[in-house]
C-alpha cells in the first residue's frame, strides 16, 4: 500500500501544489501525474511548481490566479515571496475596489 502523497493539487488548472505533509530536500513526489524532484525542504502549506515557471508567470492556486513569478523555478522547486510577488493582495483591497475602511 502506497503513503499518498505530501503534495495536494487544489484544482486541476493549478500550476503549484500545497504541501500536506513536510518534504525533505532530494525527495521525490507524485502529485496529479507529475513526478517532482524537491531540491529543498518544503513546510506543511508551502507552494510546489508542478511544472517548470518562468518570471512573469502567473500562479494558479484553487483554479485563479495568486500571483506572479519574479524569477524563473523549475518543477519541484518551492514557490514562496522568495520568487513570486502577490497579485491578489493588491487588487483585492478596500480601497482598490472603491470602498473605505470602517
Amino acid at each position: 500500500m502506497s503513503l499518498p502523497s505530501p503534495l495536494i493539487l487544489l484544482h486541476p488548472d493549478d500550476n503549484v501544489a500545497v504541501c500536506r505533509a513536510a518534504i525533505a530536500a532530494g525527495s521525490t513526489v507524485t502529485v496529479g501525474g507529475e513526478t517532482l524532484p524537491v531540491t529543498e525542504a518544503i513546510e506543511v502549506g508551502h507552494k510546489v511548481a508542478v511544472r517548470d515557471l518562468k518570471a512573469g508567470d502567473k500562479i494558479f492556486k484553487y483554479g485563479a490566479p495568486i500571483g506572479s513569478m519574479t524569477k524563473d523555478t523549475p518543477k519541484g522547486g518551492h514557490v514562496h515571496m522568495h520568487n513570486m510577488k502577490s497579485d491578489y493582495i493588491s487588487s483585492h483591497t478596500r480601497e482598490a475596489s472603491g470602498g473605505t475602511h470602517a
